[in-house]
């Protein structure tokens, strides 16, 4: 019998969801982990902080030709998932793209950041990303500009793990959506879980999921489109 996610959804008190890059694929962001995604054909090497350190134009150019997508706009899962978690919940998301944002999200953790928070590293003035296109540059002070993600190599801070945490062990209902649950730390948040709470995965195909949770397969997209 196929789980009823919109029953369990309407019966929940607190629902957390826990997304990934395949959210943003329907919004014409590709997946970094699948076959034709970013890292088919890159290194890991190229988002970490070495890179940053050794080579920062080459970093630059790797984000700015491959990272931004700001023609991108949320879909169906994003908004659905901001009507429910602004309701009753929160939305922890690896991804990067402030899409969530756009959808209007209110309660969100962003847990690797957001690649539009651009920031000189010498003295923390924001700019933009048409700024940051031009160069990575400050000119006032010759700092190097960055985007507010966590890259390979660097922690997660502190409390942005604290807020994740909190919002998967106060959720009765856990869903888990465009990830496959392989990057850690964030994989590792499941087991923060209440033991008894309900948890139910939206994939194409099966995920590795704790013993008694729920598998829903099928295209994410189509399935959200059906919930209010």
């Amino acid at each position: 019998m196929m789980f009823d996610l919109q029953s369990a959804l309407n019966q929940s008190e607190f629902v957390c969801f826990l997304t990934g890059a395949g959210v943003s694929t329907a919004s014409g962001i590709p997946g970094f982990r699948s076959a034709t995604g970013v890292y088919s054909d890159h290194p890991e090497y190229s988002l970490s902080v070495d890179n940053l350190r050794a080579h920062p134009a080459a970093f630059h150019d790797f984000m700015v030709n491959n990272m931004y997508y700001p023609d991108a706009r949320p879909n169906v899962i994003h908004q659905r998932m901001a009507t429910i978690a602004n309701r009753k919940g929160t939305v922890v998301t690896q991804n990067i793209d402030g899409l969530d944002r756009q959808a209007g999200t209110n309660h969100l953790v962003e847990f690797h950041g957001n690649e539009y928070d651009l920031y000189c590293e010498q003295c923390g003035q924001q700019f933009t990303l048409p700024e940051y296109k031009q160069s990575y540059t400050h000119q006032n002070d010759g700092g190097n500009i960055r985007p507010r993600i966590v890259l390979y190599g660097e922690p997660i801070p502190t409390t942005t793990v604290q807020a994740a945490i909190t919002a998967v062990t106060r959720a009765d209902l856990l869903v888990v959506v465009g990830t496959s649950l392989v990057v850690y730390p964030f994989a590792g948040l499941l087991k923060y879980a209440s033991h008894t709470a309900s948890i139910v995965a939206v994939n194409k195909t099966p995920l590795p999921l704790p013993a008694g949770a729920h598998m829903v397969t099928g295209d994410a997209t189509a399935v959200f489109a059906q919930l209010h």
